[in-house]
């Protein structure tokens, strides 16, 4: 097939139900739904299941104009978009649908940041990226200093290392953490404070729930699966997390990757939060692999500068209860095309090297 052919094709295959296309074909459709005299149809977002069945999550133009609202507000006024993330994923469809709402144009990177940046000509500038894109820009000084050129960096997707934000928050990068889901229009909390409109609690279980103007509303042809995330208008998350006295939200892991280990509730991404703190890991992600002895051994899945003994690693855990018993080393791990890292992928590498 041709490249035009091959353009051809995609353009086409540009729409909204679901979102599919290239980024300017989703930006011209954007506009004309934002600009539509009565309510549209919802859009339909496909997720990526990086933690399960990929989902078909439907948002209303009132949750989206909600979110990028109040997300301008948040930052300070709006600005020009640098868009770096797939534009059929959550996070790069805000890009583009803020883009919308404030009336500039976004700008594709398709070099590297420091010229993106050179091609800018909005008064404020703003990025969002995943943590991943963001440790690796650290590494190359022109990009550093691109970076700091931003009046916000929008840092979501997964967890972000403290010695990371530390560095280039040392730099001069005005880093913002942000959470949230497809579900919610992407980021609603922002460095642990919900966005307005919106209200985070805990429930009993320390699950986060999620309420307000930038919820979803439901999944497409799906509502049985919509009954079992939602309670009473609040969205269930399945993130476990807890509120401090100043009422900033942390996270502490998903509850669906607690890895039961000889009888022991060992909290996955508390593990990775650990194994992270050696210098030369680069991504880790535990899995419990089926064992006959431990019922589920604790695995470690590490990407990392140069070869690592489990028993370093092992070291870095407390409780002991909690560490490793099996490492399985890969060059790179595996990325969904969002950025994130694919858990799935990462579990059937060490189900295929750790299980008998």
């Amino acid at each position: 097939m041709s490249q035009r052919e091959d353009s051809d094709r995609e353009h086409a295959a540009a729409g909204l139900h679901p979102v599919t296309g290239t980024a300017a074909d989703i930006l011209a459709l954007l506009r004309a739904w934002d600009a539509a005299p009565e309510e549209p149809e919802p859009l339909v977002l496909r997720t990526s299941g990086s933690t399960g069945r990929p989902k078909s999550v439907v948002l209303s133009r009132a949750a989206l104009r909600a979110s990028a609202h109040a997300t301008h507000d948040r930052l300070g006024g709006a600005g020009q978009w640098v868009l770096n993330l797939p534009p059929t994923y959550v996070a790069g469809l805000q890009v583009l649908f803020r883009s919308v709402v404030a009336g500039t144009d976004p700008v594709l990177q398709t070099g590297s940041l420091a010229e993106t940046v050179a091609e800018m000509t909005g008064p404020r500038r703003h990025v969002s990226l995943v943590p991943t894109q963001l440790r690796r820009l650290l590494d190359d000084p022109a990009e550093l200093a691109a970076l700091a050129r931003f009046d916000a960096v929008l840092v979501g997707g997964g967890p972000l290392r403290p010695e990371v934000r530390a560095t280039a928050e040392t730099a001069g990068v005005r880093v913002v953490q942000t959470y949230g889901m497809a579900e919610t229009c992407g980021g609603c909390v922002y460095d642990g404070h919900p966005l307005d409109g919106v209200e985070v609690r805990t429930g009993g279980d320390g699950q986060v729930l999620l309420r307000g103007s930038v919820l979803f509303d439901g999944y497409a042809d799906d509502p049985d699966r919509t009954a079992t995330v939602m309670d009473d208008g609040w969205l269930r998350t399945q993130d476990l997390g807890r509120l401090d006295e100043d009422g900033r939200l942390w996270i502490l892991g998903r509850a669906d990757s607690v890895v039961i280990s000889g009888g022991v509730n060992v909290p996955a991404e508390a593990v990775e939060a650990m194994i992270e703190q050696h210098p030369e890991v680069e991504d880790v992600v535990v899995v419990g692999v089926p064992d006959e002895e431990w019922g589920e051994r604790v695995t470690a899945v590490v990407a990392a500068r140069r070869p690592l003994g489990l028993a370093e690693l092992r070291d870095l855990v407390e409780p002991r209860a909690w560490a490793p018993r099996a490492l399985v080393a890969t060059d790179a791990m595996p990325h969904l095309p969002n950025g994130k890292v694919d858990r799935r992928a990462a579990r059937a590498l060490a189900d295929q090297q750790v299980r008998p």
